[in-house]
């Protein structure tokens, strides 16, 4: 079972609120509904020092010449 958080935030912008309620509106929701969702797939990504740990961890066994001359050959077929 899971139990709901309930978050409040202060201090929302005039502008900002404006949006994000026009947006809601726009997708058929509530503002919470919309907040929400949106607050789910903020949280879904991975945080942007946990990408670079890991695509810093991966290493390719290509050299440069490999990738300029792979790069070269799939000019033409843009």
């Amino acid at each position: 079972m899971c139990v709901s958080k309930m978050l409040q935030v202060r201090h929302v912008p005039d502008a900002v609120h404006a949006e994000l309620a026009r947006r809601a509106a726009a997708a058929g929701v509530s503002l919470s509904d919309y907040v929400l969702r949106e607050l789910e797939r903020v949280a879904a990504r991975p945080p942007v020092e946990e990408v670079l740990v890991r695509s810093a961890s991966r290493r390719l066994d290509l050299s440069v010449a490999e990738v300029v001359d792979t790069i070269r050959a799939e000019r033409p077929n843009r």
